[in-house]
């Protein structure tokens, strides 16, 4: 039977309307970290996250963490990770574990506004790659625990914290490789990551998110092979324009609608919030059969279109080989984000049929990995909905299923619960992870910091 969960009144929430003139020590420290993350460049091509992990462990070592505690590991000298233990002096719970990447996507300076490995402070955002995903997440999980350990926190579980490399992408991810090579470092009952979250709009919060589950994430190589030849003397078999006529057949071609439980919750409690009609369509797909024109209108909303089907979408081209020759190989990157229930397979065999031209091949160039989704916890549920309405009355905390793919897939597939929560708000119509200028909210940061450190108090704090 769970115990009931508490929130701790000694924690004091310092309105966010007077930070503009002061931080709390523990806001400051959270966001020095986040600076020091930020600026290093953690990208796959360049970057190096052994070295944020080894700031991290300075960090550590330098609040009271036993050495013995804080473990620097990863797959190669420049993937490396971390993980440490705040211990329980008597444990009566399986541990809890805190997950975030310390790698991040590619960022060419000419393409931003700002200097994307600097962290800017300006207008209220914070600016810089990782900004939003995720060194927040990773500043406010080191800040907190270096907290509880200071504070003396008597808590009924351990609490590992686990920082990663290759989420984005890579060869060599962190989680994975932890838990084929050191499985009893990360082994834990319940994990928290990143890819759930707060909504909101022109800055109204909407809803809480808990995920619980994800669409799995892979990539197919479309390549086209032709003779070539001069380009005085062009014939109508042409690389570029086969693979091209392909690519616009895929433009036009839209999967089916799939409603899976996780969502119809989603769609359930966040149809009275949208309200007017994007409210009224979300109940009309819900229907049997769904309503086509309330289908067609969310469609138009890319958050709300992920939601509703798997996607796949051409993200990179390349074609030729000479100005003044005929091209030889044309080739395109097709990104599949798949609904739960769909092996990639299934997705190629349709990329066949739209594609509809033998001489285009469809190759997977990375293995998918898929995993179940997790059972919504009550506990994890209760605490989050508890911390919700105390901090932001009125705003609901609701399951949903990541369009985008995360770590928690290979907890998962390990046979552990994991879920997306931050209580870090965006605005669901300008978010910029992976893109250019990225940011995240002043004001959202220290609100992520203290909802995740009453959220892990009240998953683990002992009587």
């Amino acid at each position: 039977m769970h115990r009931p969960l508490r929130l701790l009144v000694a924690i004091v929430f310092v309105p966010l309307t007077t930070l503009a003139q002061t931080l709390t020590p523990q806001q400051q420290l959270a966001r020095d970290i986040y600076e020091e993350l930020v600026n290093i460049n953690t990208t796959h091509s360049t970057g190096n996250t052994t070295t944020a992990a080894a700031a991290v462990a300075r960090r550590l070592k330098a609040a009271g963490f036993p050495a013995a505690d804080i473990h620097q590991l990863g797959p190669t000298p420049t993937k490396g990770g971390l993980v440490a233990r705040l211990r329980s002096a008597r444990p009566t719970k399986k541990p809890l574990l805190l997950l975030a990447h310390l790698d991040v996507v590619e960022a060419k300076r000419e393409d931003w506004s700002v200097d994307p490995f600097k962290l800017l402070e300006q207008d209220g955002f914070f600016y810089g790659r990782g900004t939003l995903d995720d060194k927040a997440m990773a500043a406010i999980f080191v800040a907190n625990l270096i907290r509880m350990k200071r504070d003396g926190v008597k808590t009924d579980r351990d609490i590992i914290l686990v920082l990663t490399a290759d989420e984005e992408g890579g060869p060599d991810n962190g989680v994975d490789w932890l838990l084929k090579h050191h499985r009893d470092l990360v082994e834990a009952d319940l994990v928290i990551n990143e890819g759930g979250g707060g909504r909101m709009r022109n800055g109204t919060y909407q809803l809480n998110g808990v995920q619980a589950a994800e669409k799995t994430y892979t990539n197919f190589l479309l390549e086209v092979k032709n003779k070539g030849g001069h380009s005085s003397l062009p014939t109508k078999d042409n690389a570029i324009y086969r693979l091209a006529a392909g690519l616009g057949r895929l433009a036009q071609f839209e999967f089916p609608v799939e409603i899976t439980d996780v969502t119809r919750t989603y769609l359930e409690r966040s149809a009275p919030i949208e309200g007017g009609q994007t409210g009224a369509d979300m109940q009309a797909v819900l229907r049997e059969p769904p309503d086509p024109d309330a289908v067609r209108r969310l469609s138009e909303i890319p958050s709300y279109n992920a939601l509703l089907r798997t996607t796949c979408v051409a993200t990179r081209l390349d074609g030729g080989h000479a100005d003044n020759a005929l091209p030889q190989t044309a080739r395109a990157n097709v990104n599949c984000r798949i609904m739960p229930g769909h092996s990639s397979e299934e997705v190629r065999q349709t990329l066949v049929r739209v594609l509809a031209d033998e001489q285009i091949t469809i190759t997977e160039t990375e293995p998918a990995v898929a995993a179940p989704a997790s059972p919504v916890d009550p506990e994890l549920m209760r605490a989050t909905e508890q911390t919700t309405a105390a901090m932001w009355p009125g705003v609901p905390a609701v399951p949903t299923m990541s369009t985008g793919a995360s770590d928690s897939r290979f907890f998962r597939n390990a046979g552990n619960r994991a879920y997306g929560v931050s209580g870090i708000f965006v605005e669901m119509d300008d978010i910029r992870a992976h893109g250019k200028d990225e940011r995240l909210g002043v004001k959202q940061f220290y609100e992520g910091q203290e909802f995740l450190d009453r959220l892990v108090r009240a998953l683990s704090t002992a009587s």
